[in-house]
């Protein structure tokens, strides 16, 4: 899949993660419309998120709103994330509070874009979903 033009900002999920980037949706012919949108595509998983779930029952779209943030659910994900692939959600949800979701986008789209052919740098393996380049971590 190649990186779009623009990032929807639809795409940035309510725990911080960057949908478009996610390799289930960069590696599937019919990729998930994220986590705010339908459950077309998605993983069993994604579908039964309890981020997601919590969210929703709050009134709230994202988990940096909450009043518990970071609750015991986004500790967890963010030491999976930070363990597994050197990012981190809570970094993420506070550069959308400091500079806003299209700019934040706008530098993911930038940070995620492979230079040998413009497909997706997913974010769980660093590798380009249309020429497999690996990304330098």
């Amino acid at each position: 899949m190649k990186m779009p033009d623009k990032i929807d900002v639809s795409m940035f999920a309510p725990c911080g993660m960057n949908c478009m980037v996610c390799y289930k949706h960069c590696y599937h012919k019919k990729p998930c419309a994220g986590c705010l949108n339908s459950d077309r595509g998605k993983p069993e998983h994604c579908k039964k998120c309890k981020i997601k779930e919590c969210v929703k029952e709050r009134g709230i779209s994202y988990c940096f709103e909450c009043v518990d943030y970071a609750c015991k659910q986004i500790k967890s994900l963010e030491k999976s994330y930070n363990t597994r692939y050197g990012t981190s959600i809570l970094k993420n949800s506070q550069r959308v509070k400091e500079v806003g979701l299209v700019e934040f986008m706008k530098r993911q789209k930038e940070e995620h874009t492979c230079l040998v052919c413009g497909g997706i740098i997913s974010i769980h393996d660093a590798e380009c979903s249309e020429c497999q380049t690996k990304r330098r971590i």
